[in-house]
C-alpha cells in the first residue's frame, strides 16, 4: 500500500533524517507539489542542475516577487515586521537576476578568487591550533560551540576588519538571522532584531569605509557604493549576507563532517593514515554526504513543464541539496560515506550562475579543521547517545544544536 507523502518539511522525520524521506520522494514524485506550504519540491540531481542553470525560468528574486503570504504562517501582528524583513533580504545580490546579479556579484568576486583565499590558510591553521589546544586541555569539547562556530567566525570577522572582541556579539545577532528558515510562529521578531542590530553595528563602520577605504572586504563592498553599483542600503545588506554566509555554512560543514567520521570509524582510521593526502577528498565527501545547506528557493518567471507537471508563473519552488547529493543516478552507493570518492560532483555549493561565492574559503576551512582534528585526536567519540543529537528545525540549513565529543 502506498502511503501519502508527509508534506511537513519541518517535521522531526524530515529534519533529523532527511535522507530516507528524500529517497522516497526521488523515487515516487521527483517534482512534487507540497500542498501544505504551496511549493514545488525538486529532489533529483539532474532536475536541480537543470533548474539552477535556467535562471530565465526560475527567478532568484523571490523576496521581491512572491505574491503569497509567508510559510509557515506567522502571527498576523508581525506582518509589518515581515515587510521590513522582506525589503531587507531583497537587497542581497543573490536575490537578483541577470544583469543586476552579475554587476552586484562582480564587486566582490575578485576578493574571493582561489589564489586570494589561499593567503588566508596560515590564519586558519593557527586559529585551528589555538582552538584545539584549548579543547585538549579540557579533554572534551562541544565540536559545534567550541570549534565549528569560533573558527569561521574569526576568519570572516578578520576579512571584514572587525575587532576580535566583537565576535561573540556578531554571532549572537547572526544567530537571530537563522530564524529565516525556521517555522516559529513569532520568528519575524528575532529575525528583525538581528537585522536591526547588525545594521546599527555596521552602519558607522561602512560609512567610514566609504570615505576611507582599506584592504578589507567591507571596503570592497563600500567600493560598490562609490562606483554606483550599490546603494548604502545594499552595501549594508550585502555585508550582512557575506558575514552570515561566510561563517554559517562552514560551521555546518565542520560539525556535520565530524559527526560523519564518528559514525564511520573506518573512514577516520583511513584519514588518519595520511591526513594531508586525504583532506581534499575527505572534505568534498563531507560536503556531499551531509551538506551544510539543505535547500534553495526560486520562483517561476513563466509556466514551465517538468517531468509532466506544469509549474505555473509565480509558483514557489525549492530544490533540495540534501536529496540531490544522495541521488543514486549520480553517485554510486550514495548512502556510503567514502573519503576516497572520485569524481564527486556534489552540489553542496549550488550550481549555475549563483554557485556559492565563498566555496573556496569554506573548502579551505573545512580541510584545515578536519585535518587538524584527525592529527590531534586519533580516537574521537560522541559524549552522548546518537539519539540525543538534535538538528535546528530549519528548511535552509542542516545544523546540529550541539556535538559533544571526547578523545580519551
Amino acid at each position: 500500500m502506498v502511503t501519502a507523502i508527509n508534506d511537513d518539511l519541518f517535521s522531526a522525520e524530515v529534519v533529523n533524517n532527511p535522507y530516507a524521506y528524500f529517497s522516497r520522494l526521488r523515487e515516487e514524485d521527483p517534482v512534487h507539489w507540497n500542498e501544505k506550504y504551496e511549493l514545488w519540491v525538486v529532489s533529483r540531481y539532474e532536475d536541480l542542475v537543470w533548474v539552477a542553470r535556467h535562471p530565465e525560468f526560475f527567478s532568484s528574486a523571490w523576496w521581491k516577487r512572491d505574491p503569497r503570504p509567508p510559510y509557515p504562517a506567522i502571527d498576523e501582528s508581525d506582518l509589518g515586521l515581515y515587510q521590513f524583513v522582506r525589503e531587507f533580504f531583497a537587497d542581497w545580490f543573490i536575490q537578483h537576476d541577470r544583469p543586476e546579479h552579475i554587476e552586484m556579484r562582480k564587486v566582490v568576486h575578485g576578493y574571493f578568487t582561489p589564489k586570494a583565499m589561499e593567503l588566508w590558510r596560515p590564519l586558519v591553521q593557527s586559529a585551528v591550533k589555538v582552538l584545539l589546544d584549548e579543547a585538549d586541555e579540557k579533554g572534551r569539547m562541544d565540536a559545534m560551540k567550541d570549534f565549528a562556530v569560533p573558527l569561521p567566525l574569526l576568519v570572516i570577522a578578520q576579512m571584514m576588519g572587525m575587532p576580535n572582541q566583537d565576535r561573540p556579539f556578531i554571532r549572537s545577532l547572526a544567530e537571530k538571522l537563522l530564524f529565516l528558515g525556521r517555522r516559529e510562529f513569532d520568528r519575524m521578531q528575532p529575525l528583525s532584531e538581528g537585522i536591526k542590530g547588525l545594521l546599527e553595528y555596521l552602519g558607522p563602520i561602512v560609512k567610514e569605509r566609504v570615505s576611507h577605504p582599506g584592504e578589507d572586504l567591507l571596503s570592497v563592498l563600500a567600493g560598490g557604493e562609490r562606483s554606483g553599483v550599490y546603494t548604502r542600503e545594499e552595501v549594508l545588506a550585502n555585508a550582512i549576507l557575506l558575514l552570515l554566509a561566510g561563517h554559517e555554512t562552514t560551521i555546518n560543514l565542520i560539525c556535520n563532517g565530524t559527526r560523519a567520521f564518528i559514525q564511520h570509524p573506518d573512514q577516520w582510521k583511513l584519514f588518519r593514515q595520511d591526513p594531508a593526502g586525504h583532506m581534499i577528498r575527505a572534505t568534498e565527501e563531507c560536503l556531499r554526504y551531509d551538506a551544510p545547506v539543505r535547500s534553495i528557493q526560486r520562483i517561476a518567471s513563466e509556466d514551465v513543464e517538468m517531468r509532466g507537471k506544469v509549474i505555473h508563473k509565480d509558483d514557489r519552488m525549492r530544490w533540495f541539496i540534501s536529496s540531490a547529493n544522495r541521488d543514486p543516478d549520480m553517485f554510486p552507493e550514495p548512502d556510503k560515506f567514502d573519503i576516497t570518492r572520485y569524481p564527486n560532483p556534489h552540489v553542496a555549493f549550488g550550481s549555475g550562475i549563483h554557485h556559492c561565492l565563498g566555496a573556496t574559503l569554506a573548502r579551505l576551512e573545512g580541510q584545515e579543521a578536519l585535518k587538524a582534528l584527525v592529527e590531534r585526536f586519533p580516537l574521537l567519540h560522541l559524549e552522548t547517545n546518537e539519539a540525543d543529537l538534535a538538528y535546528q528545525p530549519s528548511i535552509t540549513f542542516r545544523s546540529l544544536k550541539s556535538l559533544p565529543v571526547s578523545w580519551n
